[in-house]
C-alpha cells in the first residue's frame, strides 16, 4: 500500500478533471481582474466527485494536508479542506482542538465562498459552539477587511443555530447589516432564515427592527420561505436594489 500523500490526491483530482468544467468555474467564481476570486485557478472537477476523493484520503496526515490548503489550484485546497473537516468530526477533543488550530492557521487558503461555506459551520463554528470562551474571535472576523473572514463569522453560526442558539447570528447579522459586499449580504439573509425555519418570531423581531436599513439582497434571502402577503410587507420597507456576484 503506497504512503498517504497530497501527491496521491493531487493525481487523482488531475484524472477527474473535466476541460469544460475548467473553463467555466472561472467565470462562476468570478476570478477576473476585480472579481472577489481573483486569480484563482481551477481544474474542472465537480463537487461530489472532490468529496468521494476527500473521503477515499480521509486519513491523510496533516502534513499533507497542508501542501493541499497551500496550492494555488481550487480544488486542491477545497479537498484538503473537507478531509479536514471529516478528521475534526472524528476527533477527540484533544484532536479537534488541533485540528481547529490547524484550520485557523490556513484560514488564506480558505478564499472562496464555497471553501467557508464548507469549513466554518462543520468545523469552526462547531469547535466555538463547544468552546464558548473562544466565540470572541467570531466578532473580530466579522470587523476583518478580509471578505473571507467576515462570511467565515456569519456562516460558523449555522453550527449555534443548529443547536438552538441564535444569539451570535443575531448579533452578527447586526454588525455586518452595512456591510459592502453582497456574500455577506447573501450569507447573512442565509443565515437569518436559517433562524426563521427554527422560530419565525425571532427572525420578525430582527426584521421589524432592521428592515428598512437591509440590503434588498440580504432581506430577499431572509425572506425566501415567508408566505407571499410577509414577503411583500418586509420588502416594501427595503432600500433599493443592490447586489453583485455568486455565492
Amino acid at each position: 500500500m503506497s504512503t498517504p500523500s497530497a501527491k496521491s490526491v493531487q493525481d487523482e483530482l488531475a484524472r477527474a478533471a473535466d476541460p469544460e468544467k475548467a473553463a467555466f468555474f472561472p467565470k462562476f467564481f468570478k476570478t477576473g481582474p476585480g472579481g472577489y476570486a481573483e486569480g484563482d485557478v481551477f481544474l474542472g472537477v465537480t463537487v461530489p466527485e472532490q468529496r468521494r476523493i476527500a473521503r477515499r484520503h480521509k486519513n491523510l496526515p496533516l502534513e499533507q494536508v497542508r501542501e493541499l490548503l497551500r496550492s494555488k489550484l481550487h480544488e486542491h485546497r477545497f479537498t484538503g479542506f473537507v478531509i479536514l473537516v471529516e478528521q475534526f468530526e472524528r476527533a477527540d477533543e484533544a484532536g479537534r482542538e488541533r485540528l481547529f488550530t490547524f484550520c485557523r492557521e490556513h484560514l488564506a487558503g480558505m478564499n472562496n465562498w464555497d471553501l467557508v461555506d464548507t469549513v466554518a459551520p462543520r468545523l469552526i463554528g462547531a469547535y466555538l459552539l463547544e468552546h464558548p470562551e473562544h466565540v470572541p474571535q467570531l466578532y473580530d472576523f466579522a470587523r476583518s477587511p478580509v471578505l473571507w473572514e467576515r462570511r467565515i463569522a456569519i456562516m460558523a453560526t449555522f453550527a449555534f443555530i443548529r443547536a438552538g442558539d441564535f444569539t451570535h447570528t443575531l448579533k452578527l447579522a447586526e454588525l455586518l447589516l452595512h456591510d459592502e459586499h453582497d456574500l455577506i449580504h447573501k450569507a447573512v439573509g442565509w443565515m437569518l432564515r436559517e433562524v426563521g425555519n427554527r422560530n419565525m418570531a425571532t427572525e420578525e423581531t430582527f426584521l421589524d427592527r432592521h428592515a428598512g436599513e437591509m440590503p434588498r439582497t440580504m432581506l430577499r434571502y431572509a425572506i425566501e420561505k415567508f408566505p407571499p402577503a410577509r414577503r411583500k410587507h418586509y420588502m416594501t420597507l427595503s432600500p433599493s436594489p443592490s447586489g453583485r456576484g455568486s455565492g
